[in-house]
């Protein structure tokens, strides 16, 4: 599988662009998400063949934030994803995600939930 930045909930179109200029250098593969296929396995989403899609599409709401889902990285690679988000000064992205055995199939709404969950306990812990 190809190194894979699958994007999802990016509405601000120069948000969006600022983030994948700043990405593009590293020349891994970024795809933008859309709500449809908010259903599908995140591990189909970023390239596995053997995870196989589902028939059905997601009608419902949009993702409450942007997030980012990292697949195929090293754990260098990941650092220097997170640096270039750091330097393309889009700010904050509080949902991030690597791709693993434990979530790949899992759908988008599964992986923003178990992500949301985690930082918010994160966050409660530094109080």
């Amino acid at each position: 599988m190809r190194e894979t930045i699958l994007l999802f909930h990016f509405s601000d179109k120069d948000r969006k662009n600022r983030l994948t200029r700043a990405l593009l250098p590293l020349r891994m593969k970024i795809r933008e998400v859309v709500k449809e296929d908010y259903l599908q396995p995140v591990g189909y989403l970023a390239g596995k063949k053997e995870i196989s899609p589902l028939e059905e599409s997601y009608q419902g709401e949009e993702l409450e934030g942007e997030m980012i889902l990292m697949a195929g990285l090293s754990g260098g690679q990941v650092d220097m994803v997170l640096k270039a988000i750091r330097k393309s000064g889009v700010g904050p992205i509080p949902y991030k995600a690597v791709l693993t055995a434990s979530n790949q199939e899992w759908n988008v709404l599964k992986l923003f939930q178990e992500i949301k969950a985690e930082h918010e306990q994160m966050g409660s812990a530094q109080v």
